[in-house]
């Protein structure tokens, strides 16, 4: 029974604000590489940004650098992805990943919807 539980996906305005959870089952996330993907309508998968573990500043693409911040709370072996100045373009179902030495595993996924 091993799974990634996304929640906090929904409707924003253009320079709102938004925090996902992605909680562990069955897993430490301290163990595993954490990560943030996304995947808008008629596009491919993208990396959003990951971290190596809790005290890491983290590694963002390009278009959510100084925007997004991933951070994990080990207590409640939960990981976070902060979006502030959220922009349209941002709008997409966007998934958590753990990645560890025998394989990945992959959130549900959840829709963040940003428009006026």
């Amino acid at each position: 029974q091993v799974q990634l539980v996304q929640s906090g996906g929904g409707l924003v305005q253009p320079g709102g604000s938004l925090k996902l959870s992605c909680a562990g089952a069955g897993l430490l996330l301290r163990d595993y590489r954490m990560g943030w993907y996304r995947q808008a309508p008629g596009n491919e998968r993208e990396f959003v940004g990951g971290i190596r573990h809790s005290s890491d500043s983290g590694l963002y693409s390009d278009s959510v650098r100084g925007r997004f911040t991933i951070s994990m709370d080990n207590a409640k072996n939960t990981v976070y992805l902060q979006m502030t100045n959220l922009k349209p373009e941002d709008t997409a179902v966007y998934f958590c990943t753990a990645a560890g030495s025998r394989g990945d595993y992959w959130g549900q996924g959840t829709q963040v919807t940003v428009s006026s």
